[in-house]
């Protein structure tokens, strides 16, 4: 059988580039799925959804328990994104969320915190992109006590050409030569952790479990209690649950699949377009994917061993422009995997449902909005938390709140008090003055030209 051309291409692209070979043979297997047809569809008639994970609350932990779990924990955090969908182009974990300091730094105070509380080492270890390093390791170049002796702070996740849609060859882009290169989806995280040699080193220094998180959910705090129930399970992978709501319609979720009864994920590009009342329907699959995991280190390693570095999961197969700016550049496939998605690789994979406020993503100017406000109270764990019985709901206009640049400049003073509030409905080009409450249902509505709410004004539905 001879290889594709575009396979031939891209691996002397990826060598070329220095990407090191476990990545590219982990690309060249998924580029023969995507030559094969393969789509990653996940359908409906395969699945049953699951009804019934184990609840946190119902778990019985002791102090010992939590405390010799947490000793053996790294924290792992996925801070390769840019935040481009806010008009960003640097780490979107350099953000500044609470009193001017960042996702970052908030989620040094986390591990800081933690290891003063708990006296557990908690080294703390970054997976950056190419595009988000340089930066990040900047901004921790203050915290001198940072760093726990012979571990990095930092991972780099793999680089990957995009592909032609027509014909897999790699694509070439003149103007920007960087966006013909993507990520490979944060399913390269296990990939890149062993590749780079930080996985034995977490071994090597007599850590065995490691929480893992993205670096924009600072819900995720170290947890004593969780760590204790995932040591005492047994399990080589568990994966943290939330209930569903109507808000939750487009997450991930884990579900039962029919040849096997294994424990699959199930995201958004994986579900065809007529199967998707069934993934939106929060009552069908009650539970979502937080993304927040705990891994067995040494099952992992040996997974990873076992497989040549391949753990096989599912493909998404992800269709964009080279230039997501630009509808009229070429269609490419990125070739992308999910990290939760390796919870059907490990035989007693297992989950457990936590509370909300363990989930706390922006992926908007709406959730930054949120959590800037005085809706969520920064606790002494570093952990932000909701200050009211529910968090209100907040829609800013996306033609003038959409990008970082138009959010600030129209939230001058800080975020609005939403301690009262319900909702928050914006509709057109409102500028809001310092001392600006809410209170109940409020919505603003489009008047045609700029509008600005004076200091101290309170806004009542």
């Amino acid at each position: 059988m001879t290889t594709a051309p575009g396979l031939i291409a891209a691996q002397a692209k990826m060598a070329a580039a220095g990407v090191d070979q476990t990545a590219i043979d982990v690309f060249s297997h998924y580029f023969g799925e995507l030559e094969a047809g393969a789509t990653g569809l996940i359908r409906e008639d395969t699945i049953e959804p699951l009804l019934d994970p184990p609840l946190l609350d119902g778990v019985e932990v002791t102090a010992e328990q939590a405390r010799d779990a947490l000793a053996r924990t790294a924290i792992i955090r996925l801070n390769g994104g840019l935040g481009t969908s806010m008009g960003m182009d640097k780490a979107k974990s350099l953000l500044p969320v609470r009193d001017g300091r960042s996702f970052l730094d908030l989620i040094v105070a986390q591990v800081q915190q933690a290891r003063v509380a708990t006296g557990a080492p908690l080294p703390l270890v970054l997976m950056n992109s190419f595009r988000t390093r340089d930066d990040s390791l900047a901004a921790l170049a203050p915290y001198a006590d940072l760093a726990v002796d012979g571990l990095p702070l930092d991972f780099l996740q793999n680089a990957e050409p995009k592909l032609l849609v027509d014909g897999l060859m790699p694509v070439t882009w003149a103007q920007d030569p960087t966006l013909e290169w993507c990520p490979p989806g944060h399913g390269d995280i296990y990939t890149a952790i062993l590749a780079s040699g930080v996985l034995d080193a977490l071994l090597e220094a007599g850590f065995r479990y490691a929480c893992v998180s993205n670096s924009d959910n600072l819900g995720a705090v170290p947890n004593g209690r969780i760590a204790g129930w995932f040591a005492a399970s047994g399990a080589p992978y568990a994966a943290e649950l939330c209930p569903r709501t109507a808000m939750d319609r487009k997450g991930g979720h884990l579900a039962i699949r029919k040849a096997d009864g294994q424990l699959i994920l199930r995201d958004t590009a994986q579900t065809a377009p007529e199967e998707m009342h069934y993934f939106t329907d929060e009552h069908h699959h009650p539970f979502f994917h937080t993304n927040n995991l705990w891994w067995d280190l040494e099952r992992l390693k040996a997974a990873l061993t076992e497989r040549g570095a391949v753990l096989g999961l599912p493909l998404i197969r992800n269709i964009k422009n080279v230039d997501p700016t630009d509808a009229g550049s070429p269609e490419v496939f990125q070739i992308e995997t999910a990290m939760g998605a390796a919870i059907e690789v490990f035989e007693g994979a297992t989950s457990i449902v936590v509370g909300r406020d363990r989930f706390l993503p922006v992926k908007t100017t709406n959730d930054l909005l949120l959590l800037r406000s005085d809706a969520y109270d920064l606790g002494e764990d570093g952990g932000l938390r909701l200050a009211v019985p529910h968090a209100p709901e907040i829609d800013l206009d996306s033609k003038h709140y959409k990008t970082m640049s138009r959010f600030e400049a129209r939230f001058p003073h800080g975020a609005p008090s939403l301690r009262e509030a319900t909702s928050l409905t914006v509709k057109g080009d409102w500028t809001f003055g310092a001392g600006v409450i809410v209170r109940g249902d409020v919505a603003l509505e489009d008047t045609g030209k700029a509008e600005t709410i004076p200091d101290g004004t309170v806004l009542e539905g």
